[in-house]
């Protein structure tokens, strides 16, 4: 999950002093030098996120305004859906949508989420990618939008059953807001961005807020005793139990979207038939992955016994077979199941439901089934 990075180049967030001052144990992650845990440890502070609610500095993602040059959102709807399959020209005013970065080659450059806000589109990109996401929105839509990166911006997510209670406190709005809505709100006194989102499969928010007031506007939340701050350790697991995909491990520029088990991101205005099918970059394979099926997929794996089977773990159709037929992508224990769960790519023939595949671990073949996602039910308010 945590890459490497030289920790004299590594950034900080504008939460940095605040995770120091709360005891977060700080690790290198996608250039950013950002809390794994606090003191109660990951496993409370995923179990915490289940009962209660968490608060997470997501800060090192990409916040991006794209504007339309015409002052038509139409405009940069559709230039947008030039670099993505997805069906931007219906996001409603106050919606957003989840989509992809492809590639020529159909591949994943990166996931994101889209929103609309009337007047211009605002994006959240993966930390990792965003310099690169600029770049190639300036290549590709130039012409007909202003693409505004904003890192003055802090970006949290507040996430659990909890969450709503949470956040009513300093905004009336909040609980009229449903499963994907997304705009401009007034925060305890703030001018935010609210989405009522995340990445856990949990209800919760993701709150953009101006940087200069982002330590204050977290500290207002800890303040409420259902409130905890939660690491990426937590984040992880969280976001495994729900099915989520981690860019860089379960999708990068080698899988399709198809091949992710994400088609169903992909609007029938974007098929073939569609009103304006193709049109996006590796639209051909994808298209065809979609008509006739891809060759590999995206599955669910629950190990049989305790041991966790970790990122990179090689899978075979059997216990004795030499030829490698998949991979694990992520992998880790459940605390809300008390028990290992992991994702990985299996040929389609080898990926139905209830089957066994199995996984070297330590020199030995290790069973693992084939499972539904999410492994924990999601709660979003629909």
């Amino acid at each position: 999950m945590l890459a490497r990075d030289d920790h004299s180049t590594l950034k900080t967030t504008p939460l940095h002093a605040l995770h120091l001052a709360s005891g977060g144990k700080m690790v290198p992650f996608a250039g950013y030098e950002m809390p794994v845990q606090f003191a109660p440890g990951v496993l409370r502070e995923h179990l915490h996120t289940r009962e209660a609610a968490g608060l997470f500095d997501v800060s090192h993602m990409g916040q991006i305004a794209l504007r339309p040059k015409s002052g038509r959102l139409e405009d940069a709807a559709l230039a947008l859906e030039r670099l993505v399959p997805q069906d931007i020209l219906s996001v409603a005013p106050g919606r957003q949508r989840y989509a992809q970065f492809t590639s020529d080659s159909g591949g994943i450059l990166d996931d994101l989420m889209v929103a609309n806000f009337g007047s211009h589109l605002f994006l959240v990109v993966n930390a990792a990618c965003k310099t690169e996401d600029d770049a190639h929105l300036r290549a590709g839509l130039s012409d007909t939008c202003i693409i505004e990166p904003l890192p003055d911006r802090a970006l949290l997510a507040l996430q659990g059953p909890k969450a709503e209670s949470a956040l009513a406190r300093l905004c009336a709005d909040v609980p009229a807001m449903r499963f994907m809505d997304a705009g401009p709100r007034r925060v305890d006194g703030i001018d935010c961005f609210v989405s009522r989102s995340g990445y856990t499969g949990e209800d919760g928010f993701e709150i953009s807020v101006p940087a200069e007031q982002a330590e204050r506007f977290a500290r207002t939340l800890l303040a409420n005793s259902d409130v905890l701050p939660v690491g990426l350790g937590a984040r992880d697991s969280l976001r495994l139990e729900a099915g989520l995909c981690l860019y860089g491990h379960d999708i990068d520029t080698s899988t399709t979207p198809v091949e992710g088990a994400l088609e169903w991101s992909i609007q029938k205005s974007r098929r073939h038939g569609g009103a304006r099918a193709g049109g996006f970059p590796g639209a051909d394979r994808i298209l065809s992955q979609l008509a006739q099926g891809a060759p590999r997929r995206r599955v669910g794996l629950r190990p049989e016994g305790r041991a966790p089977v970790r990122e990179g773990a090689p899978l075979f159709a059997d216990a004795s077979s030499t030829e490698q037929i998949g991979t694990v992508t992520s992998g880790g224990f459940g605390p809300s199941l008390n028990a290992p769960v992991a994702m990985g790519y299996l040929p389609t023939p080898q990926a139905a439901l209830g089957g066994t595949v199995f996984a070297e671990l330590r020199g030995q073949r290790l069973p693992l089934r084939v499972a539904a996602m999410p492994f924990v039910a999601n709660t979003y308010k629909r």
